[in-house]
């Protein structure tokens, strides 16, 4: 019985996210909360290392060390902030095989209860997947170097390369995942 998801976590997943669309595969369904989850290792990577963790380059208080920052933003407030705003995109996925991704909820002012026209979907998410393979792949050459805050490259190796890998390794899924639940999308909708 590995094969099946028990009814009380379906039924949580329903109650928290909204119906599941008829006719949306299952394996769709699971691509689409997998994205979530691919976010998920690298969110707790970057808050470890804002926390002080010794995984990375030192996070120092004073903002960023490459000047992309205002002075007044601490390091750890963007890796927070960062991480919570990539899990909640990855999030957006499962809106593409729930029924808050096909009619727009009741609470939003003026839309709220109108279908969600299948182009305010498909064209974010088509260009979100595009954006996230290619940024990944560029990432490949230099995956493990980071500009540490006196500016120097900061390399790393053994066990931080290691748990880098294992917590950045995930996010080369999301892009294809998000691609993949995107076209069915798309097919159910166009039909």
């Amino acid at each position: 019985m590995l094969h099946t998801v028990p009814r009380n976590v379906t039924a949580l997943a329903g109650r928290l996210h909204g119906r599941p669309v008829d006719g949306v595969p299952r394996w769709i369904v699971l691509a689409a909360y997998a994205t979530t989850l691919a976010a998920v290792p690298s969110a707790i990577w970057r808050i470890a290392l804002g926390l002080g963790a010794p995984l990375g380059p030192p996070i120092t208080g004073e903002g960023d060390p490459d000047g992309d920052l205002p002075s007044w933003v601490p390091g750890w407030a963007y890796l927070v902030v960062l991480s919570v705003v990539t899990e909640a995109l990855a999030f957006l996925t499962v809106g593409l095989v729930r029924s808050w991704g096909e009619v727009f909820p009741r609470w939003i002012p003026f839309i709220g209860g109108r279908r969600v026209p299948t182009p305010a979907a498909v064209i974010p998410a088509a260009l979100g997947a595009a954006v996230l393979m290619v940024s990944t792949l560029s990432w490949l050459p230099s995956f493990n170097d980071f500009i540490g805050p006196d500016g120097a490259v900061v390399h790393l190796s053994g066990w931080k390369l290691v748990v880098f890998v294992l917590s950045y390794g995930p996010l080369f899924a999301w892009g294809p995942l998000l691609a993949i639940v995107t076209v069915a999308y798309w097919l159910r909708r166009s039909r």
